[in-house]
């Protein structure tokens, strides 16, 4: 014989507040309802629950039955809680609002119609790595470097071209374009490169790749401070091509070519167990990818083996 819950529910409700009357305006049902659910657990028990010539009152086997059926209850509602946490919003981390990655996020968002989505952003891989792997996070959009949690994986999603930034009366803005191979002997001004971050290990790279130099003198200030400083100066740096920059009337970006630097984002995510919407998010972006150009692309070696053609 199975218990019926709703039964057991109703009945510590009649015990606790002395009342079919208020047990059934608790449970949200009928005055009767409640009486039948009694009914049937009486029955299906074999045993008499309460004493009707004293109203409520639980007799001897309703005062025993009560404690584990509230102990049963509980458990019912804890297991229905971590269900719900299962179908809570998707977490994704995407490290910065202003970056690329939040639009590819924003597009799986808007194909499915607007599912319940929570966008985290992070210190970089570093934080977002023990996010991911305690399950703060259910995703992280990030260059995947260095070692993963093993229970999780780094799916490639999307190569995002580098633009330089610099001052309308800079030499390398005096075009539509600039050659990467004219980067060689500057020095690019990027005060967020922070060490050990894994988009400054990929500056580095770029670095020993096109002979420039890498200026992280700062502070870092903000979006709208490093935008102003490279109005005002002979400083360049690069951006990504979906970066959202504030605007100002004295900045260009234009786009690196033959070949083009580009700045390699893979989708993190458990390798085993995913909830159904994340496992929706790991098809949208396996469909929207494509891989790497090595005629037309470079990124680092450590990347490349990744972002190839399969």
């Amino acid at each position: 014989m199975d218990l019926d819950l709703g039964a057991v529910r109703a009945f510590v409700a009649i015990a606790e507040e002395r009342s079919f009357s208020e047990a059934a305006a608790r449970l949200g049902i009928s005055q009767q309802a409640v009486s039948k659910r009694i009914a049937k657990l009486e029955s299906d028990l074999g045993l008499t629950l309460f004493d009707r010539a004293r109203g409520t009152a639980c007799t001897p086997d309703g005062t025993a039955l009560l404690p584990p059926a509230r102990s049963l209850l509980a458990l019912a509602d804890q297991t229905l809680e971590q269900v719900r946490r299962r179908r809570r919003a998707l977490r994704v981390d995407v490290h910065d609002t202003r970056l690329a990655s939040i639009d590819l996020i924003r597009g799986f968002h808007e194909s499915t119609g607007g599912l319940d989505l929570e966008i985290v952003t992070s210190h970089g891989l570093r934080s977002a790595r023990e996010n991911l792997a305690g399950g703060g996070v259910d995703a992280v959009l990030a260059r995947a470097l260095g070692t993963l949690p093993d229970t999780a994986e780094a799916l490639p999603a999307y190569l995002e071209p580098l633009h330089v930034l610099a001052a309308r009366n800079h030499p390398l803005a005096q075009g539509h374009q600039v050659e990467t191979r004219a980067l060689a002997g500057l020095v690019a001004w990027m005060p967020g490169n922070e060490e050990g971050s894994e988009w400054a290990d990929f500056y580095v790279e770029m670095s020993a790749a096109f002979g420039f130099a890498i200026d992280t003198s700062g502070p870092d200030f903000g979006w709208e401070h490093f935008v102003q400083t490279v109005a005002a100066g002979d400083r360049f740096s690069f951006v990504g091509e979906g970066t959202r920059l504030p605007r100002h009337p004295d900045v260009v970006q234009l786009p690196l070519v033959n070949p083009i630097p580009a700045y390699p984002w893979s989708l993190l995510a458990p390798r085993h167990h995913r909830r159904p919407v994340l496992e929706a998010l790991v098809e949208y972006v396996k469909e929207g990818f494509r891989p790497l150009d090595p005629a037309r692309q470079w990124v680092p070696d450590l990347d490349r083996v990744v972002f190839a053609s399969p």
